[in-house]
């Protein structure tokens, strides 16, 4: 078996939709700048006002830049403009794929950086620590995205990768104030996702159970017994089995001296530094080794990848098994990644948002990145306007990182494809 063997993995919709899309797209993004260009840069907010734009981090200690401070009015003004100008070109060209997202992304950045300006008129705004924000949002959502991947890619859908998270900070939090090794806490967490995992691919596999719904009863599950564990042992002493740990930050040297990026990328916990390592070991692994090829054989077409003696059950199991291991990794982040003690439903919807970057990310690693770090901005991007008082309603604000998941799910619906057998068991004969 080659990889040529394995079909397409894009599935572009036919004319009459993409002539539709362009239409609606392009009218769509023109109504939205222009309201843009009204009240970005034309309201009074930003009349007379500059805006000033922080490109370092408190912590920096190495090569720094100076401030940005700018007209506010002009500049928002200027950016709602542009973003209109993307609507009118996608509206009168027929743009081919490549293009049409280089529009959408010029537009998207010209409409969140008009809103930026406006939201800081007359303030500050530090622009690093929005860089760090959507960082730290984004790890647990690149590890619950590759965990999908890997899941969907041999033909498990898991939407339990919520569960996971909440079982991989629970036992993290726990292990580590018991035994105060976070070592110890990292592998307990980790293993206690991978059983997740692979205890839904038994209910998926061997007893044929709709894979969406278990996925949806096991993770209300494992909410439920987090939630009991939290209340009846680890509330009851939280300095004996609920303490706040962390590991230490690691400085690369010279890297982490750059300006800007530098403290953002190179200035973290091992943690980060291992969810980079992971994202390229699950890309090199899926698209460039023997296991990768037999595990989208199986995503695909199942039946032929047995002809051929793979075998289809265990491969799934395995995978699985793995998937649930990253996932757990991400519910680690969550507690003792981010010294922050257990809470019931800490997640928040995390695990669902990571099983939306995996569809945005059309099943690949670096698509999920791409997904996670945009999933990853909405909420940063909230947590550093909340405090500008905006006329913005705070309650909006929180909901930025599910608003921007909805819609970007909703715009590829018909422009994506799915591993042929993703979400169908598999039986022999």
């Amino acid at each position: 078996m080659t990889a040529t063997a394995l079909p397409q993995e894009g599935l572009a919709p036919a004319g009459a939709g993409m002539a539709r899309g362009r239409l609606y797209g392009g009218i769509a993004m023109i109504v939205v700048g222009l309201y843009g260009a009204w009240a970005f840069g034309l309201g009074s907010r930003t009349d007379g006002v500059d805006t000033r734009f922080v490109l370092n981090l408190t912590t920096a200690t190495g090569l720094t830049l100076p401030d940005l401070t700018f007209p506010a009015g002009p500049v928002a003004l200027a950016l709602a403009v542009l973003a209109v100008l993307c609507g009118a070109a996608k509206l009168a060209v027929p743009l081919s794929g490549r293009l049409n997202a280089t529009v959408t992304g010029v537009f998207l950045f010209c409409y969140v950086l008009a809103f930026m300006v406006w939201a800081a008129a007359g303030r500050s705004l530090n622009l690093a620590a929005v860089m760090e924000a959507t960082l730290l949002a984004a790890v647990p959502l690149v590890l619950g995205a590759l965990a999908g991947v890997m899941g969907e890619r041999s033909g498990v859908i898991n939407v339990g990768i919520e569960g996971q998270f909440l079982l991989g900070a629970c036992t993290a939090a726990f292990t580590a104030s018991v035994t105060d090794s976070l070592w110890a806490a990292l592998f307990a967490g980790s293993l206690a996702g991978a059983l997740f995992g692979l205890l839904l691919a038994v209910f998926a596999q061997r007893y044929l159970v709709e894979q969406v719904v278990l996925g949806v009863v096991l993770t209300m599950l494992a909410t439920g017994l987090t939630g009991f564990f939290y209340e009846r042992v680890m509330q009851s002493d939280t300095a004996a089995y609920n303490e706040a740990l962390a590991f230490s930050k690691i400085r690369i040297p010279l890297l982490s001296e750059l300006p800007v990026i530098g403290p953002v990328l190179f200035a973290q916990n091992i943690l980060v530094y291992l969810t980079m390592a992971l994202l390229v070991v699950v890309h090199v692994a899926l698209f460039h080794t023997r296991w990768g090829l037999r595990t989208r054989a199986v995503g695909e077409h199942p039946t032929a990848a047995d002809t051929v003696g793979i075998n289809v059950i265990r491969t799934r199991y395995v995978n699985m098994f793995l998937g649930g291991l990253i996932a757990g990794l991400g519910g680690v982040w969550l507690t003792i990644g981010l010294n922050i003690s257990f809470n019931k439903n800490m997640a928040a919807g995390q695990g669902f948002i990571a099983l939306a970057a995996v569809i945005f990310g059309r099943w690949s690693p670096v698509g999920a990145l791409w997904a996670a770090l945009l999933f990853g901005f909405a909420g940063g991007l909230s947590n550093a306007v909340q405090p500008l008082q905006t006329p913005v309603p705070t309650s909006f604000l929180s909901m930025l990182p599910y608003l921007a998941t909805i819609f970007a799910v909703a715009g590829l619906v018909g422009y994506v494809r799915a591993p042929a057998a993703d979400g169908q068991p598999y039986t022999k004969g």
